[in-house]
């Protein structure tokens, strides 16, 4: 027995048996009783596609993340069920990897389940190459469907962005680093997403207008091991390579980078300072604690979530959504004076 049987039963329409499941006023009392009475006779449990037709609404949200074992795209997936929850709607957690064709299978997997709209949490499903129609994907399916950005940006109908100003706050702290006397800084970075390119601008603009000319050189790109990333840094100190500030695009980076200064021996903050990305729990189990940019997932996920109510509601809303982040002060920056 299914929705379709109920209709036919009582000689009413699909859309109707589902109000009357739904709770919706717009039944009469009359049939409404003739249907709840089928549906009792029959055993009839509706599944979530019945209840979802009368008011064209599933109340669930598609959410696809590339490594839910990658600790900031973990905290978002909490941050937005939490939130989504607290709405009223339920959640299916697609986690693709980071090859583009998975990232689309999965998108349209999502899209046959018939959610009410689609979140993509991080920014390395925004393609950052010249590939043409690497982000299709993504256009075909705002043209159905909300598809809500976390920390990327991509300019498209039907999609809107929520991010933190990265770029800003990566030149911010390199340039508080070069006032405090830093002379060899490094950038380390894992991957050319839209979000990592924003961090790397912010870098090399900051070197750029206090006469460091050779940016691109400090930039290192390791998609290694806590381990590889500490020897890479070793290699390049023992290569010649002045090393007495360290800006990284995430926490463990900046452990990394911890762990070479303490093979290195050197003194922090004293002699090299380090910065991670995200504020997260590994800021604060290593010693000395890291200093860490805060780009306030937690008020970024929740305002994600207000964005999409708002743009389920019919409302008129920005495609784009900028979150400043904090510089959180601890013991591998010097003080500022």
């Amino acid at each position: 027995m299914n929705i379709y049987d109920i209709s036919e039963k009582a000689g009413v329409s699909i859309a109707t048996v589902s109000r009357v499941i739904n709770g919706n006023a717009k039944v009469s009392e009359k049939t409404r009783q003739k249907i709840l009475a089928i549906i009792e006779e029959t055993g009839y449990t509706p599944n979530a596609f019945a209840r979802g037709l009368g008011l064209n609404t599933m109340k669930t949200i598609g959410i696809l993340c590339a490594d839910c074992s990658d600790s900031y795209l973990a905290s978002a997936i909490y941050h937005f069920e939490r939130e989504l929850r607290s709405h009223d709607y339920d959640v299916i957690l697609c986690c693709t990897g980071y090859e583009q064709a998975t990232k689309e299978k999965y998108l349209n997997l999502l899209m046959s389940k018939h959610v009410d709209a689609v979140i993509l949490a991080g920014s390395n499903f925004i393609a950052t190459g010249t590939a043409p129609g690497a982000n299709d994907y993504i256009r075909d399916a705002a043209q159905e469907i909300p598809v809500i950005i976390l920390n990327g940006f991509v300019d498209l109908p039907g999609v809107y962005c929520v991010l933190s100003d990265d770029m800003e706050s990566v030149y911010n702290v390199t340039k508080t680093l070069l006032s405090q006397g830093a002379t060899g800084p490094l950038f380390l970075s894992r991957s050319d997403s839209y979000s990592g390119l924003q961090k790397k601008s912010g870098f090399i603009r900051a070197l750029k207008e206090c006469g460091i000319k050779d940016g691109e050189k400090r930039v290192l790109s390791t998609p290694g091991s806590m381990e590889e990333n500490t020897a890479l840094l070793l290699k390049k100190a023992s290569a010649g390579l002045k090393v007495d500030a360290v800006i990284c695009s995430d926490d463990e980076l900046a452990v990394s980078a911890l762990k070479f200064a303490k093979q290195m021996k050197l003194s922090i903050p004293d002699e090299i300072s380090i910065v991670g990305f995200n504020n997260s729990k590994l800021s604060l189990c290593c010693e000395p604690e890291l200093t860490t940019i805060d780009n306030r997932l937690a008020y970024a996920c929740a305002s994600a979530v207000d964005l999409l109510m708002k743009v389920l509601n019919g409302e008129d809303v920005p495609g784009k959504l900028l979150i400043s982040s904090n510089l959180v002060t601890r013991g591998t920056t010097k003080a500022n004076s």
